[in-house]
């Protein structure tokens, strides 16, 4: 269980109360601070899979714990985000894109894991996951963290690209998902008679 790639993993979920706190102190430095911590994580979120891929470390617990750790981390920043103004109006589109596109694989993938069915992830979602990973931590920094800069302009154009792949990325798993869904409703039953 305490195999380095899970101690990064379980590192990266211990990483979202700090980060969530600099919310409640803003200022240039909270914002450094939040984008160092988000940083950190996002290394994690690279380093545990390839280590346990490169020393044999590959476990059930990683399987199960490094997703939900990446949804917590994305999940929790969009919405404090959100709540404290930082990320507002139209903008608002992409980022419940986001949120609701995690919900819907995570729903997707525990039903076709009932049917022993798995959802690699594909090229597409890994450059929708480094879209996150650029735009979240440009708009913790914001405009305060680099005055006179339009960061947050650029942290919302990121958060858009991460917003249209999400998107597509998806409908891909929701289409595939249904495809698998009408193979087993097709398949013939087990005869329930006695």
């Amino acid at each position: 269980m305490w195999t380095l790639p899970n101690t990064l993993t379980l590192a990266r979920i211990a990483v979202i109360p700090p980060t969530l706190a600099t919310f409640y102190w803003d200022c240039p430095t909270s914002r450094w601070v939040a984008c160092v911590l988000f940083v950190f994580a996002a290394i994690t979120d690279f380093f545990d899979g390839f280590l346990a891929r490169r020393f044999h470390q590959v476990s059930s617990l990683g399987r199960f714990l490094d997703p939900i750790a990446d949804k917590l981390l994305v999940a929790s920043l969009l919405l404090f985000l959100a709540a404290f103004d930082r990320i507002n109006t139209i903008n608002l589109i992409p980022a419940a894109i986001i949120l609701c596109r995690e919900i819907l694989v995570s729903g997707l993938r525990e039903y076709l894991a009932e049917l022993r069915i798995g959802m690699p992830v594909t090229k597409l979602a890994k450059w929708k996951t480094a879209a996150q990973m650029f735009a979240l931590p440009v708009l913790l920094v914001g405009d305060v963290g680099l005055p006179g800069y339009p960061v947050n302009l650029a942290g919302n154009i990121l958060l858009w690209i991460a917003g249209a792949l999400t998107l597509v990325t998806g409908y891909d798993y929701l289409r595939a998902g249904l495809a698998q869904m009408q193979k087993a409703d097709a398949a013939p039953k087990p005869d329930s008679k006695p």
